[in-house]
């Protein structure tokens, strides 16, 4: 940090989405730390004016001059934006703004990295494969294993796989994949969240935990094994338990996390408790990367009906964590 005050880069996100009126919204009432804007100014003039906001910001100069409150460190589109409507031409500057936010970082230029939301769709058919932010981060990083996980008020949900076909899932379930993921996420707790032993609750793969074996054998063989490999490291580790039973009351108030087989068994529950305030951290980086909880909301674009409460709480997030 720059004279304790939190130096953060801010992707604004798939320019025909919300990100960028996210980010004017955000200037209206700016955070007490350092906020660079990795973005095009134009685009966010023109959002500006769309939504009849005020919006100005002092040009990024560098780490050595930061201050609270809102910069911009400028990249050009490849063309002109129209808010709610895709444009392949504009992949390139999505890309360019996300390898500046991870080299700025890995640099010590800034503290952390948040981010808006970006259209997986538009830049696939660009032609550029790109899964989403947690593998992008993790290949140009060079991170073995990468978490990626949720949180709330009240809960942490991470994911041992991520963006895959569900068809594939249960493929991808191995025992390294389980112990690696269960380690980086007891180191995180932490060392990030000051979580002196955390305590993780394991979910099974399969209806009712695989059923002794009747609806899968996954947690026979492979996930219950590696929790105990675990064990015997001294992580403090339950399950496999059924994913339907996971998240009641009396399951929860023994964990400091819950660890989800795939994305759609532990997001929905974690978004329905609070959709718009949950935030999404990638864990094993080598610097704090946070998210906002939704997606582009191409059809409110430019309509200053987007809610910037997400891409607040990933600001807290990251000042939070980098200050721990």
């Amino acid at each position: 940090m720059t004279n304790n005050i939190p130096v953060l880069a801010l992707t604004t996100g798939e320019p025909a989405g919300i990100g960028p009126d996210l980010c004017v919204m955000l200037g209206q009432q700016p955070p007490d730390c350092c906020v660079a804007l990795i973005a095009d100014p134009e685009v966010l003039e023109q959002r500006a004016a769309m939504m009849a906001l005020p919006f100005t910001a002092r040009p990024w100069q560098g780490r050595a001059s930061a201050a609270p409150g809102i910069t911009i460190l400028p990249i050009n589109t490849g063309r002109s934006v129209h808010a709610g409507r895709l444009d392949q031409a504009n992949v390139p500057y999505v890309i360019n703004m996300l390898e500046t936010g991870i080299d700025g970082c890995l640099d010590k230029e800034f503290d952390a990295l948040v981010t808006a939301p970006l259209h997986k769709g538009v830049i696939n058919d660009a032609g550029v494969f790109f899964s989403g932010h947690t593998e992008f981060l993790a290949a140009r990083t060079g991170s073995a294993q990468v978490v990626m996980m949720l949180i709330n008020d009240d809960l942490r949900v991470a994911l041992a796989t991520t963006h895959l076909p569900l068809a594939e899932v249960s493929q991808h379930i191995t025992r390294s994949l389980i112990t690696g993921v269960l380690r980086v996420l007891h180191r995180e707790l932490k060392d990030k969240f000051s979580i002196n032993n955390p305590r993780i609750l394991v979910c099974g793969l399969n209806p009712h935990a695989g059923e002794s074996g009747h609806l899968g054998r996954e947690e026979i063989e492979v996930i219950a094994p590696a929790i105990e490999e675990l064990k015997q490291e001294g992580l403090a580790l339950r399950g496999p338990v059924p994913a339907d039973t996971a998240f009641t009351p009396a399951q929860l108030a023994n964990a400091d996390a819950v660890l989800a087989m795939y994305h759609d068994q532990g997001l929905p529950v974690l978004k329905h408790r609070g959709f718009g305030r949950a935030v999404n951290v990638t864990l094993g980086l080598p610097f704090v990367r946070t998210s906002v909880d939704h997606g582009t909301a191409l059809d409110l674009a430019g309509t200053g009906q987007a809610d910037p409460t997400s891409l607040r709480a990933a600001i807290d997030a990251a000042v939070s964590l980098v200050s721990t």
